[in-house]
């Protein structure tokens, strides 16, 4: 469903990351006791991640045997749901292991370039994204689940409720759309690979 959003990632986990956006639109679609949850998932490069982060409470993942917590697992993605409701991120592993919940992000975003109406989630998400080999993954209490890489939004999967016009689409540049459940999925386009030859028009 997400493939050309993975396209647009160098070496990406394609099956961990479509299971990471998966649970995010579950969290964005079915939020928690009630009320719309926001949360960021950052894969890859977690060693790094963790560098560029502090904890925000005891890590409530901490010490839980490492199978347990892979993302693909029903028992995991239930635990993450409700500890979305925490402030901070989830770090995941590129093997598809939560190692960490509720970690405040703190990279340097004085380089990144959020487009405006976007949040202090989004800002880090980006940060993160740029200061590492990660990609983020954030659920905005709209309901919108966004995917930054290198600082910059590469995909958004939009309710189709909320498409009523293209102002909502962030991405920026040429993009391809596809529907698929209700799910309104914005990618970047991939740019032109250049034509092989030696340059001199032979």
């Amino acid at each position: 469903m997400f493939d050309q959003i993975c396209k647009m990632i160098d070496d990406c986990p394609s099956q961990i990351l479509e299971q990471t956006i998966q649970l995010a639109v579950e969290v964005a679609r079915e939020g928690r006791e009630g009320r719309k949850v926001g949360t960021i998932f950052v894969l890859g490069d977690e060693e790094a991640v963790m560098k560029e982060s502090i904890p925000l409470i005891l890590d409530p993942l901490q010490g839980h045997p490492s199978e347990s917590k892979k993302i693909g697992d029903v028992n995991m993605r239930e635990t993450a749901k409700e500890l979305a409701q925490l402030d901070g991120a989830f770090v995941v592993s590129a093997d598809g292991t939560v190692i960490s919940a509720a970690r405040y992000l703190n990279a340097d975003s004085t380089e990144v370039d959020v487009p405006l109406g976007l949040g202090t989630r989004h800002m880090a998400a980006a940060a993160i994204t740029l200061a590492t080999k990660s990609v983020a993954v954030v659920v905005s209490e709209s309901s919108v689940v966004r995917v930054f890489n290198k600082g910059k939004i590469i995909g958004e999967i939009i309710p189709e409720i909320w498409m009523l016009g293209r102002e909502s689409i962030r991405v920026r540049g040429p993009y391809v759309e596809t529907k698929d459940g209700g799910l309104h999925i914005v990618a970047c386009e991939l740019p032109d690979k250049p034509k092989e030859g030696n340059g001199n028009g032979s």
